[in-house]
């Protein structure tokens, strides 16, 4: 059964519960050729919001999309959505694709961080999960020059799944351009995955993620991160005249299914955005 897949301020975001999530990825990790997991933070959504730009691209693409930040579940709630997505801490769900990996006796390929940074991870991640055969590595910050050589190694190994961490510039993007370059691979890019698996980062608590307040700590450590402010209440304006002055849009999950019964009557159905009985939606907070 296909994960709902709804559009919020027009980016698409999966309702991916968390008993969904193991059978998710071994669909994803079955399915040929190149894939992609997206971890979406609010900011990666209101730059998603440039159609003319590739990242658009890249997540109508992706093969799940997964929110967080707490203000997208929060401004899923404010436009009173009958499907609200749920919200994944990057660090844990890793867990549970390796988790599901290493279950299946799967590959992987570590891509980004610098040297001594990346073989702390492997050797951790190995100790770890025992059951997963490490395919090959590359560290990131590398010159223009060696990319094919990176290319080449992940065609080659043709990891089950290739995490992307710091020191790529693209990002997301970094996989998305050269999809046609690769076998069968799902590609995840997560900043701080290999400095947190070689215990180099400190991960952001569970209670300071679960409150919203991880941005807090980003900004001790970046203080221009502050103006980060300016972005996030375009993200509320947004969705305050999304809610009161737009007309409901259709979720991309349901789009499919009107389209199976063409001959049945067409009745008068509600909007996957139309109000509910519900008292006021929860307040947005930042990140």
């Amino acid at each position: 059964m296909a994960l709902k897949r709804i559009e919020l301020l027009g980016v698409p975001v999966d309702v991916c519960r968390l008993n969904e999530l193991d059978g998710e990825i071994i669909r994803i990790l079955e399915k040929p050729g190149t894939k992609q997991i997206v971890f979406l933070s609010v900011w990666d959504l209101l730059r998603a919001r440039n159609k003319k730009k590739d990242f658009c691209e890249c997540l109508k693409n992706a093969d799940l999309i997964l929110p967080i930040s707490k203000s997208i579940i929060s401004g899923a709630k404010f436009l009173r959505y009958e499907d609200i997505p749920v919200r994944y801490n990057p660090f844990d769900a890793t867990i549970l694709f390796l988790s599901a990996v290493d279950q299946h006796y799967k590959s992987i390929f570590l891509l980004g961080g610098r040297k001594k940074t990346l073989q702390q991870a492997e050797r951790n991640v190995h100790e770890t999960f025992p059951n997963i055969r490490i395919v090959g590595r590359y560290v990131g910050y590398f010159p223009k020059d060696c990319e094919a050589d990176v290319i080449t190694a992940i065609h080659k190994a043709s990891p089950s799944l290739a995490i992307i961490s710091e020191g790529i510039k693209e990002k997301n993007l970094w996989a998305f351009h050269r999809r046609d370059k690769f076998a069968s691979s799902i590609f995840l890019y997560y900043n701080d995955c290999l400095g947190i698996f070689s215990k180099r980062i400190r991960r952001v608590s569970e209670k300071t993620f679960e409150r919203g307040h991880e941005i807090w700590s980003e900004i001790a450590h970046n203080p221009f991160k502050i103006f980060l402010i300016f972005p996030f209440s375009l993200y509320v304006l947004l969705l305050l005249w999304s809610r009161f002055f737009r007309k409901p849009k259709m979720a991309v999950g349901d789009i499919i299914t009107e389209q199976k019964e063409p001959e049945q009557k067409a009745e008068e159905t509600p909007s996957p955005l139309a109000a509910q009985k519900t008292d006021d939606a929860e307040d947005l907070e930042l990140e």
